[in-house]
């Protein structure tokens, strides 16, 4: 498709975007991917994490909500891409339904995390993910920056 005809087509509303400055090196923040503890440092409570590719990962992220899926691709210390979902609940996101691609992209003073979550089954659930991820990924950028986020109020 060119670029024009990419331009001219409607917002996509399966999939949330989003861009964050991270003041730490790629690597490091890679790490808060592929490492269990500091994964839950930043999001979740307790959880099994297979990082290998087609490996499962299952984690309960607050309270009784609980996200799965595999790992697709882990490619240190710039992607990784994995499926995601929540397992029962009323979130209507079944595991491995919808896709979660990270890119991290080297700059002069850290880190630029690019996040996109695709497959999204509507609006709502779209609008329910962005303010996680946005949640999520500030805990992700204190961390890496060396900084302590504190409890998560969401637990």
């Amino acid at each position: 498709m060119s670029d024009e005809a990419r331009k001219s087509q409607p917002p996509s509303t399966d999939v949330v975007t989003l861009e964050r400055h991270i003041a730490a090196r790629p690597e490091t923040v890679f790490s808060f991917f592929t490492d269990r503890e500091k994964w839950l440092s930043w999001m979740g409570r307790d959880g099994d994490f297979d990082f290998t590719r087609d490996g499962a990962y299952r984690t309960r992220v607050t309270g009784e909500h609980i996200a799965s899926g595999r790992f697709l691709e882990i490619a240190p210390p710039e992607r990784l891409v994995f499926t995601w979902g929540w397992e029962g609940g009323d979130l209507a996101v079944p595991p491995g339904s919808t896709t979660v691609e990270i890119t991290l992209e080297p700059v002069a003073d850290g880190t630029l995390l690019r996040l996109i979550h695709r497959g999204l089954p509507s609006p709502e659930a779209c609008a329910a993910h962005r303010e996680g991820w946005v949640h999520y990924v500030e805990r992700l950028a204190t961390l890496g920056a060396g900084g302590d986020p504190g409890p998560d109020d969401w637990m």
